[in-house]
């Protein structure tokens, strides 16, 4: 059996509990339209959004994203990383993933069942577009290679390589390439239940 695309889990997980897409709207916060695009044209979203919908769903992120439960430790071996759960965010508005790079996430623990976290490492094409987003929950990210700008409400930093920040997710916030050159971060997002 095929793994289940994104837009497919939260289907499957609406008609599951019987949630409308009207239902799950009023929810999360997230337009109708929004949520058809992610079932029915298979467009992968920013992560607030998807926070927003398993809140709504009353599931963890991880369950949207996985496909298997385990339940003692995830290793994720460096060779594996990249052909571990993978998907892309911040592209602009109508333009093909095939001419823009935006943003690749590469879930590091994609089999832990009953997880909290959700540890990816994530490249920042210098392309990647995203608006500023809020939801539930804290962020930490350390800096890999590249230097990263973050906005966080009103406030801009600068990070560099071996740079960290931790910070409180309902903050308005966004991350992208500080000098038009691939970043790479570790990010680790927790949600609470």
């Amino acid at each position: 059996m095929a793994a289940l695309t994104l837009g497919e889990h939260i289907a499957e997980i609406r008609k599951t509990y019987s949630i409308s897409r009207e239902d799950l709207s009023e929810r999360s916060g997230v337009s109708t339209d929004l949520i058809a695009k992610i079932e029915d044209a298979g467009l992968i979203p920013d992560l607030a959004p998807l926070i927003k919908i398993s809140r709504g769903l009353g599931v963890r992120l991880g369950t949207l994203l996985d496909d298997h439960d385990q339940l003692g430790p995830v290793i994720c071996r460096a060779s594996d990383a990249v052909a571990s759960s993978r998907f892309k965010t911040g592209l602009p508005q109508g333009v093909a993933a095939s001419g823009h790079h935006g943003m690749s996430f590469y879930a590091l623990a994609a089999d832990k069942s009953g997880r909290h976290m959700e540890p990816f490492i994530v490249t920042i094409e210098p392309d990647a577009q995203q608006e500023k987003s809020t939801h539930e929950g804290e962020e930490f990210i350390y800096v890999m290679e590249g230097t990263l700008s973050l906005e966080y409400g009103t406030d801009n930093e600068t990070l560099k390589t071996g740079d960290s920040v931790y910070y409180d997710s309902i903050v308005p916030h966004r991350v992208f390439s500080a000098d038009n050159n691939p970043v790479k971060i570790l990010a680790v997002i927790y949600t609470p239940v």
